[in-house]
């Protein structure tokens, strides 16, 4: 009996035949500085366009150790008092960055119908453990108070993220739980989220090498950001979630981080949360600004925002 091959969508499998072929050293073989600077070329070959948009503009938000850049994105010049989703970058708190990401918050932007801010968080390992998390907190607290240089009052917040972004905003949220902002958090959206440090799954086996996030970065990112076995910041699958609001998880099927993912769902449902898993099938980790080299990738998008809209307007309606 022979073990049946995973599903690949044919975009994704053309797009990682591609990847798999590129010479030279990968960016968890060159200095930051290098690995970064291949991470935000990528953009430019595999994501889509930002397109059109009312406001794109850069803010500067107090933080912990200093001023914490950030970038608003909305559909609309003008609107009134509303949620917001607060976006954390992935990257393995090592790249990434508002440029990165810029395409997939426009578009989220432009689906959702509401503000999104991009947190670009220090990164490590020049600033490791727990500083992501620190400055995803103080940053989402003062987009809570409505600060004028947003120019928009806020009346709830929506955290979200990928990969590392998914922990920043999960640990966001319990956090938030734990000592209210000045607004509620309305619901969170993790896609493909890190939420332990424990290797030992399925998924990180079967797709560990081939499938764009491989075992050598995931070790690379580790050991830069240096997180604190048993710290809430690092494990939140191993903490309680109840009092969580509702959430949108989302999981893609060849990703190495998949079964933690669906780990972190089942944790929420044990813990008495309102939540909804969508999966990606036959498709593959970081895809969220891959939209260009991955059309597919549209319709994931496309389903997950309907999904959140769906999950808010439940919300509004039991407020």
């Amino acid at each position: 009996m022979t073990d049946t091959p995973p599903y690949v969508r044919p975009d994704v499998a053309l797009f990682l035949q591609f990847l798999n072929a590129v010479p030279g050293p990968k960016f968890w073989q060159v200095p930051v500085d290098d690995a970064r600077a291949m991470t935000a070329a990528m953009r430019d070959v595999a994501d889509a366009p930002v397109g059109e948009l009312a406001v794109i503009r850069d803010l500067s938000i107090p933080g912990p150790a200093g001023a914490i850049p950030a970038r608003l994105y909305d559909s609309r010049e003008e609107r009134e008092a509303g949620p917001v989703m607060v976006f954390y970058h992935g990257g393995g708190f090592v790249i990434g960055s508002l440029y990165t990401y810029e395409p997939y918050c426009a578009e989220v932007a432009r689906l959702l119908d509401l503000p999104v801010i991009s947190i670009d968080y220090r990164l490590s390992p020049e600033h490791p453990f727990p500083a992501p998390a620190e400055d995803c907190e103080a940053a989402t607290r003062w987009i809570a108070t409505s600060p004028a240089e947003l120019g928009r009052q806020v009346t709830g917040l929506i955290p979200s993220g990928d990969s590392a972004g998914g922990n920043l905003a999960i640990v966001t949220t319990m956090a938030l739980r734990d000592r209210p902002a000045a607004v509620p958090v309305l619901a969170q959206h993790p896609i493909y989220p890190v939420v332990t440090l424990d290797a030992d799954w399925p998924s990180m086996r079967e797709f560990a090498n081939g499938y764009l996030l491989t075992d050598e970065a995931m070790a690379y990112f580790g050991e830069g950001h240096a997180a604190t076995p048993g710290d809430y910041r690092s494990e939140p699958l191993n903490f309680s979630q109840r009092g969580m609001p509702p959430s949108l998880v989302t999981t893609a099927s060849l990703d190495p981080l998949r079964d933690q993912g669906i780990a972190y769902v089942e944790k929420l449902k044990q813990d008495g949360v309102r939540v909804e898993h969508r999966s990606a099938e036959g498709n593959i980790h970081g895809h969220i600004n891959i939209r260009q080299a991955i059309p597919s990738v549209q319709s994931d998008i496309q389903g997950n925002i309907a999904a959140l809209k769906n999950l808010l307007a439940e919300v509004t309606a039991t407020a």
